[in-house]
């Protein structure tokens, strides 16, 4: 079984280029993969391997200053959900593109999962999704408000647009791990709004700790990796991706006419053109032989 370990920290890391070497090299003596994300604010990433793996990698962060009490989601794959490692180095660890904005200066008020449901059941409390599109419509909490982004840099956009500090005095919010509504707090405390609160550990850790008889959340948790979604438990959901424009597809999509495995899908079929989608089908049928070789199609 595959440990996939979902994990991020705010915090002072001045000297964070010195430390992508060796997290690589560690990651790659143990055959971890995924993605590692390292910037003066701290580090992000989710990564899978074997457990001792896992473990060596975390211990090596943990050594780090300013790392030592990370906390970290664990979940697991019956395969690898990633096909390459990265350690790259950002200037974000999650970009909202708002110079100044930084957790480390000012932070919303953490909510547990446990406490959660009672937080978003009270009618004073706005409750905002702060996850992209894509993301939401597999899942969200209800009642939750969709601000229908693209990208987390359009979440500033949204905020200005569409909520007052006047108007709206207590606002939760939420994303799939708690990075993104964490630096989202920083951005609302900044913008006048007084009363914030924010799911920690995320979507997952709520998923992980809530009965599912007396859970709030609605459908499944998109992850960033092949596992696409999972549900209560951190169990493997239903939802596969669109391997042309990586949406998304719930089991139903799959019996459209629109759908072509490897090629389109109903979000697609009427804007790919046709040059992508001769390509997608040459990428495809590469898949299938190296498949009927028992080899592994890197490129998919």
């Amino acid at each position: 079984m595959i440990i996939v370990a979902a994990l991020y920290k705010f915090a002072p890391l001045p000297e964070f280029r010195d430390l992508q070497q060796s997290l690589k090299e560690c990651c790659e003596a143990g055959g971890v993969m995924g993605t590692l994300l390292l910037a003066e604010e701290g580090i992000n990433g989710t990564i899978a391997g074997t457990r001792q793996a896992i473990d060596a990698v975390m211990a090596l962060i943990r050594s780090i200053p300013a790392l030592e009490d990370l906390e970290y989601k664990e979940s697991h794959a019956p395969q690898m959900p990633f096909y390459r490692l990265k350690v790259r180095l950002k200037t974000e660890i999650v970009t909202l593109g708002v110079p100044g904005v930084s957790p480390l200066k000012k932070v919303g008020t953490y909510v547990a999962p446990k406490e959660w449901n009672d937080l978003i059941s009270n009618p004073d409390v706005l409750v905002l999704d702060t996850r992209n599109d894509y993301e939401t419509v597999m899942g969200t909490f209800q009642g939750a408000l969709d601000p229908k982004t693209k990208t987390f840099r359009s979440f500033p956009d949204y905020v200005k647009a569409n909520l007052d500090p006047a108007k709206h005095k207590k606002i939760a919010m939420y994303c799939t791990g708690g990075i993104r509504c964490e630096k989202a707090s920083s951005y609302m405390l900044e913008q006048g709004f007084e009363e914030v609160y924010h799911l920690k550990g995320g979507i997952l850790k709520y998923l992980e700790e809530v009965d599912n008889q007396e859970s709030l959340w609605e459908g499944e948790c998109f992850v960033f990796d092949e596992r696409v979604g999972i549900k209560h438990n951190l169990d493997l959901g239903t939802f596969e991706l669109c391997r042309s424009c990586r949406q998304p597809l719930a089991p139903e999509d799959k019996t459209s006419p629109k759908f072509v495995e490897g090629i389109t899908c109903p979000g697609c079929f009427d804007t790919i053109s046709e040059k992508s989608k001769q390509r997608a089908a040459e990428r495809q049928k590469q898949i299938r032989l190296a498949k009927q070789r028992g080899q592994k199609h890197i490129g998919r």
